[in-house]
């Protein structure tokens, strides 16, 4: 089955210069103390310097970007479709994210069982999941099973079968998925800023769906959507391991190659979070309130993304060393968790604070909130804060290296982030060049701003006697 998205969506989450993506970087490290992360340094940074791409074009065309790593005997393949789920028609939200659900479940002549046991006995690892800007999959096996690997993967993308049993099964699992999100105040907090940001747009729309549009999708509409969306042109390929450029060639272009040429995406138009400075309670019984505040961020191209980046890690998106940590948490014992982060999709840039506190304690958690981001606004970080978020999160991106299915994950998000095949080697430069004057000034840009906030919990008079536990944070991409 495909990986869960989290809250935000994993590639329209905390996405840093370089990494979810969901896209995967601040949030893989944040429980890592600064002292812990510069004793790594000294082992780790040298694999992030020594990565060295390959760009290689198959004879078909199609673009692929590899890292060789002889000494490990293992292929691991990151792809990417762009689409997502903002492709699902209006009325089969969902739709992305159940065909992802189904493409382990059978292909060709091998039924749902089959296909599992044929992974299964050569220990191959494979999986995909629908994200808003992009369907993502991975592929791990060992170099022995090579073949026998992306002949499978071919099949599930050429050729799924999404038999009546397979569709049931994973429709009644995604229905049974949906029903607890309706008392999971994380997921309603977010479902509710969504819907209310985006108004008619396809960004408005949950990820899983709904349970009336989840049970009108046919296998129609899933066949459909693999014809319109798994094409070559729309296609990111990243492979490290134990293989060479032509081999690597060969088994993209037997892979990818016989899929359409150009996919068939419907435009999705570029907008603005709506409603900005209003407040939105979703009532829920339950101990514990989220609080998600959300507005304007700042795209992924624009320069000012890498000071904004360093900024959010000051302010909340470094964990136990941001002020909103320290405020929301250590200093008022307001809640076990805060966090902020950068969102920048395809059609929109955005910005957000998340929480979960208890229902007579969020008036509180947001006033320190909203003071934190009037205190960062106006005067900006202190030198001592910029160069100690510089220098963790130099450190830290070597963390992003220190497995294969994680290099092959980020050459497909610097993919999709269009950041250039050199972006590893400017990454910790770009950091480094970010003055005082740049973060104060990008701070005010960033933090100015009214934000939509929504709360799902109980209304603030009612009390409750549990502890909050901590929003579960944004997976996070090119770092």
């Amino acid at each position: 089955m495909a990986r869960q998205a989290p809250l935000c969506d994993r590639l329209s989450d905390q996405v840093a210069p370089g990494l979810r993506g969901e896209a995967l970087v601040t949030f893989l490290v944040r429980t890592i103390a600064a002292a812990a992360v510069a004793a790594l340094t000294v082992v780790l940074a040298p694999v992030a310097q020594a990565t060295t791409i390959e760009r290689v074009i198959t004879p078909k065309g199609i673009e692929a970007w590899l890292v060789r790593e002889p000494s490990v005997p293992l292929v691991a393949m990151e792809f990417a479709f762009r689409g997502g789920t903002a492709q699902d028609p209006a009325d089969r939200s969902g739709l992305a994210n159940m065909t992802a659900s189904l493409l382990d479940e059978g292909a060709g002549d091998l039924d749902s069982r089959a296909f599992q046991q044929r992974l299964e006995s050569k220990a191959i690892e494979f999986s995909v999941s629908a994200y808003r800007d992009a369907l993502m999959g991975s592929l791990r096996t060992l170099t022995e099973n090579r073949d026998e690997a992306f002949g499978l993967l071919k099949l599930a993308l050429t050729a799924p079968r999404f038999d009546s049993e397979a569709v049931e099964r994973i429709r009644a699992d995604i229905l049974a998925a949906l029903r607890r999100d309706a008392m999971s105040p994380s997921e309603l907090a977010g479902r509710k800023w969504w819907e209310t940001a985006f108004p008619g747009h396809p960004y408005s729309r949950v990820n899983r769906g709904t349970l009336e549009s989840v049970a009108a999708i046919q296998p129609a509409d899933l066949k459909g959507y693999v014809g319109r969306v798994l094409a070559r042109d729309n296609l990111k390929v990243g492979i490290v391991g134990n293989i060479d450029a032509a081999t690597a060639a060969r088994l993209v272009d037997d892979v990818f190659g016989s899929l359409p040429e150009k996919a068939q995406l419907t435009p999705v138009p570029q907008a603005a979070p709506a409603d900005l400075g209003q407040r939105v309670q979703v009532d829920v019984d339950v101990p514990q309130s989220t609080l998600m505040l959300g507005g304007v961020g700042i795209a992924r191209k624009d320069p000012d993304f890498v000071p904004a980046y360093v900024v959010n890690h000051i302010l909340g998106g470094g964990s136990f060393s941001s002020r909103l940590y320290r405020e929301v948490r250590e200093n008022r014992g307001l809640a076990y968790g805060v966090s902020s982060s950068l969102v920048p999709l395809k059609s929109a840039s955005l910005f957000f604070v998340s929480t979960a506190t208890r229902a007579d304690r969020v008036k509180d958690s947001m006033d320190v909130i909203e003071a934190e981001i009037r205190r960062m606004a106006e005067s900006g970080p202190t030198a001592e804060e910029l160069d100690q978020a510089k220098s963790y999160l130099k450190g830290s991106y070597a963390l992003s290296f220190d497995t294969s299915i994680k290099i092959a994950n980020q050459l497909v998000l610097i993919q999709l982030d269009d950041l250039g095949i050199d972006y590893i080697d400017r990454r910790n430069g770009l950091i480094e060049a970010v003055t005082l004057d740049d973060a104060k000034r990008v701070a005010k840009r960033l933090l100015s701003g009214k934000m939509l906030a929504t709360v799902a919990g109980r209304p603030e008079a009612a009390t409750a006697a549990a502890p909050a536990a901590a929003v579960p944070a944004p997976a996070v991409r090119a770092q």
